[in-house]
C-alpha cells in the first residue's frame, strides 16, 4: 500500500506515530500532534504528512471554539457540535492511520503546508 504522494508503504513505527498524533489530537487539541510531528517529521514521510493533518485540524478546531465561545456565547449548541466533530473525526482519522492510509480531514484549514 502507497503511502502519502505514492511514497513507499509506511512501516509500523510510522503508523503507530502517525495514529498517536490523531488520537492525541483529541485529549490534548494540538499539543499531542504538535510534538509527535516536530519529532518525527524528518524521519518518516508518512508521519509528517499525518502529524501536519492532524495539526491543522486541531488549529482549526481550536479556532472554532474560540469562535463559539467569545462570538456566539448564546448559541451553546455550536460549541458541542465542534467538540462531538472534533472527536468524530479523530477517532476516523486514528482508525485510518492505523491501516496506513494517509487521512485527510475536511473542513481544515491548511496552515501548515
Amino acid at each position: 500500500m502507497p503511502g502519502p504522494g505514492g511514497g513507499p508503504a509506511p512501516d509500523n513505527d510510522s503508523i503507530t506515530f502517525a495514529l498517536l498524533c490523531h488520537l492525541l489530537g483529541i485529549f490534548t487539541g494540538f499539543v499531542g500532534p504538535l510534538i509527535i510531528w516536530l519529532l518525527k517529521k524528518d524521519t518518516s514521510p508518512f508521519v509528517d504528512n499525518q502529524g501536519k493533518e492532524a495539526l491543522n485540524f486541531q488549529i482549526t478546531a481550536l479556532i472554532a471554539t474560540v469562535g463559539c465561545i467569545f462570538g456566539f456565547c448564546f448559541i451553546h449548541v455550536l460549541f458541542v457540535i465542534v467538540q462531538v466533530t472534533r472527536i468524530v473525526l479523530g477517532i476516523m482519522a486514528t482508525v485510518e492511520a492505523s491501516k496506513g492510509v494517509a487521512y485527510r480531514y475536511p473542513v481544515t484549514i491548511r496552515f501548515i503546508k
